[in-house]
């Protein structure tokens, strides 16, 4: 009892910090029914029923309607979850020795009594590290879930029926990798996650595309060095069983706010020293996350990310030598090297390095709790972004909500500031975004990888605030 109080005392003092960060900007507001009109009215014969049974020209069910909208999205928060808890089933080397359930044995789980034997050990042998007393902070958060949503440990039929509930998530997310292979890749892509939890967890391979895509802004003058001192990233994530292999050896952390400003600060487009940077997300876990590396830095304590990537997954030479530079400078801008923590056998094909961050530069980011589909900051320009970032963020909603989401950014950014986004946002609604650039990054040829950054630049001036 006494730790559940402590552990109360701690996030509520946590929750006053991000208040009292939020604070140095205009706190987050709901989507006006003016600012929201266009694209109501655009997209008319597409609106969610639910809307329309609201009704549409009405703007005082619209407050309402956005609002009960806003709360089922960040309830999509638990089911990203439960990706989060599958990858630690199939990739966690910290609790197991058995074999990992990679993707070719994920479409064989349930048709396979090899790969459904490998499930049952991995099962039995997380569900036993989820139990344990001298349990680490990524299990104890894992089993805090697993206990919120109605599983007790504590007994034989309980950690049965969280057996069951394990692999049965593993069953799903194999039905919904075959089904993502099987979709044709147009733009239907770039909405593919609409009805999916929203997961946390990242990988490098983003902050790549962004330099890259930084780079080509720089080289065909559309950004100038010494002009990006505001940035927001939303959903910057929270690594802690990595989105690809499953890596649950190093604690929780985030990395893509110091990849970015690394990025910035080693092309000369941003100076260390002025450059602020704010992190939009729904994510409790995430805000707070950050609050607390802020409180830290404000003692003066050093933030240390660790930087592993999948070294075997399919990739070209070409690709190959340039991700590995990349990373190999990776933090240097901002931060110093330091030994990393080991990895283990078990995590077969990860590398890793590790770069500590100073407290001057962790304080620079500031965590503001927002839904970028639903709200936008009330800022004038000279508080307005020069840039704001999204990676596999605008694939979790609809067309209607990213139109949403794409007015809300444009009122937020500078005239003339930018959108970097890994996926398309629909464009059939005039929002004060024009296409600029598109930097293509190719993985690999056989199979075939691509991935691209999508730039988007404010007008001078917006017709509809």
């Amino acid at each position: 009892m006494a730790r559940k109080f402590a552990v109360f005392v701690l996030l509520s003092l946590l929750c006053c910090d991000v208040a009292a960060v939020c604070q140095e900007l205009a706190s987050p507001e709901f989507m006006s029914y003016e600012a929201a009109q266009p694209v109501l009215t655009a997209m008319r014969d597409t609106l969610p029923t639910d809307l329309k049974n609201a009704g549409l020209l009405d703007p005082t069910k619209w407050s309402s309607w956005v609002q009960a909208s806003d709360r089922k999205i960040r309830a999509r928060l638990d089911r990203g979850e439960e990706d989060t808890l599958t990858n630690l089933l199939r990739f966690g080397v910290t609790f197991t020795k058995e074999f990992r359930i990679d993707d070719q044995y994920l479409v064989r789980y349930g048709n396979s009594t090899l790969v459904n034997s490998f499930a049952e050990n991995r099962a039995n042998d997380l569900i036993r590290a989820l139990a344990a007393p001298s349990a680490g902070a990524a299990m104890l958060e894992m089993r805090a879930f697993l206990e919120k949503n109605g599983f007790s440990l504590k007994s034989s039929q309980g950690r049965k029926n969280t057996k069951k509930y394990l692999l049965d998530n593993l069953a799903r997310m194999r039905d919904e990798f075959i089904n993502y292979h099987n979709t044709p890749k147009d733009e239907r892509r770039f909405q593919l996650f609409k009805d999916r939890g929203i997961s946390l967890d990242t990988n490098l391979w983003p902050d790549y595309q962004l330099e890259q895509s930084l780079r080509d802004l720089l080289n065909k003058g559309l950004l100038q060095r010494g002009s990006v001192h505001r940035i927001a990233i939303v959903g910057p994530g929270l690594d802690f069983v990595n989105k690809e292999a499953g890596n649950d050896f190093y604690p929780p952390q985030t990395i893509q706010p110091f990849a970015v400003m690394d990025s910035l600060v080693r092309l000369g487009l941003a100076n260390p020293r002025t450059l602020e940077l704010y992190t939009l997300d729904i994510s409790s876990q995430v805000n707070l996350h950050i609050a607390r590396a802020r409180k830290n830095a404000a003692a003066g304590r050093p933030y240390t990310v660790q930087l592993p990537w999948n070294a075997i997954r399919p990739m070209s030479q070409d690709f190959r030598a340039s991700f590995v530079d990349y990373w190999q400078k990776l933090g240097g801008a901002i931060g110093k090297a330091v030994a990393p923590i080991p990895v283990p056998q078990a995590a077969e094909g990860t590398q890793t390095r590790a770069v500590r961050i100073p407290p001057e530069i962790v304080r620079r980011i500031t965590p503001v709790d927002m839904n970028i589909v639903f709200q936008r900051l009330g800022i004038s320009p000279p508080q307005a972004f020069d840039l704001i970032i999204g990676t596999s963020i605008f694939l979790y909603y609809d067309g209607f909500e990213q139109s949403l989401a794409r007015a809300n950014v444009a009122a937020m950014l500078k005239p003339g500031g930018y959108l970097l986004s890994s996926d398309k946002l629909p464009d059939m609604v005039s929002s004060g975004l024009e296409e600029v650039l598109e930097t293509k990054i190719e993985m690999s040829h056989d199979p075939l990888i691509l991935d691209d950054v999508f730039c988007y630049r404010r007008e001078r001036a917006l017709t509809n605030r």
